[in-house]
């Protein structure tokens, strides 16, 4: 008897009908998807975490963090950005491992037994005598046949499919894109010490007259540590804003007091000097 090939050809099949489409595809899927909600994550975090909205304006500012301590005996703050200080989750997936084992087997067996007796027993038997002279004679005969035929078939067929997958994912803190690291560094070097108070300097506290009259320019920067020309006043002198300065004309000999949040300075303009006489001829 032919051994039966069917499991072989059923193992076969099995095999090609694993899917690795969705057994390789699927976590790598799975993992890809993973990758952009990190990524939605870190920009979340740094909308709600490291930026405001300006009421006035509708504009993105970053979130600054102020706190004052002592330097050199006087009480000075330190303004920095939240977005520097704090760290930025960033995870990247760096490694992927799938490991994929299929395990098939197939067997078949066929046993045919085949077996046969028989068996002849053959007499004769008859009951009669026969005498002659002194002699008797006495005959019998008896015959009987027997057959046996035995036969045995047997098959057996087995197979069995198995697989396993193992899937192994490394993640961990990337390094930031090259647009974010610029971002912070410029946030970085905007760290700035300021007076709580605010800083107001002007740019002579004497003046003299030359003419109809004289310059003044004054600088201020509250204690966020942002110029704020508009905070600058003296009182009964209007002044123009140029840029971070505010520009003053003073044309009477006087003391004046330029003002700007707490602060305050004194600027003294005095008349213009005499001319000397002429020394006299001799």
């Amino acid at each position: 008897m032919a051994i039966d090939t069917s499991p072989s050809q059923v193992a076969t099949s099995a095999l090609q009908a694993i899917p690795f489409g969705s057994i390789i595809g699927g976590p790598l899927k799975a993992c890809i998807e993973a990758q952009a909600m990190a990524a939605q994550t870190s920009w979340k975090f740094i909308q709600e975490v490291g930026l405001n909205t300006n009421p006035e304006t509708g504009q993105r500012e970053a979130i600054n963090v102020s706190f004052q301590f002592m330097q050199n005996g006087h009480m000075a703050q330190l303004n920095v950005p939240l977005l520097t200080i704090v760290p930025i989750p960033y995870i990247a997936i760096q490694d992927i491992d799938i490991n994929f084992k299929a395990n098939i087997s197939a067997s078949s067996s066929s046993v045919s037994e085949k077996s046969s007796s028989s068996a002849i027993d053959a007499g004769l038997e008859a009951s009669g005598g026969v005498k002659v002279g002194p002699f008797h004679m006495n005959a019998s005969m008896k015959a009987n046949y027997s057959s046996k035929k035995d036969s045995k078939a047997t098959q057996d067929s087995r197979y069995s499919v198995e697989y396993t997958m193992d899937v192994a994912v490394k993640a961990g803190q990337d390094s930031m894109p090259a647009g974010l690291a610029k971002v912070l560094e410029l946030l970085g070097s905007s760290l700035d010490v300021s007076d709580p108070d605010g800083t107001l300097e002007v740019s002579e506290r004497t003046l003299s007259l030359n003419g109809n009259n004289v310059t003044l320019i004054a600088t201020y920067k509250n204690g966020s540590g942002l110029f704020d020309p508009k905070a600058i006043t003296i009182d009964g002198i209007e002044g123009n804003i140029d840029g971070d300065n505010k520009v003053f004309k003073l044309s009477n000999p006087s003391n004046y007091i330029v003002k700007a949040g707490q602060k305050q300075v004194t600027v003294t303009v005095k008349a213009a000097a005499a001319e000397q006489p002429a020394a006299a001829k001799g």
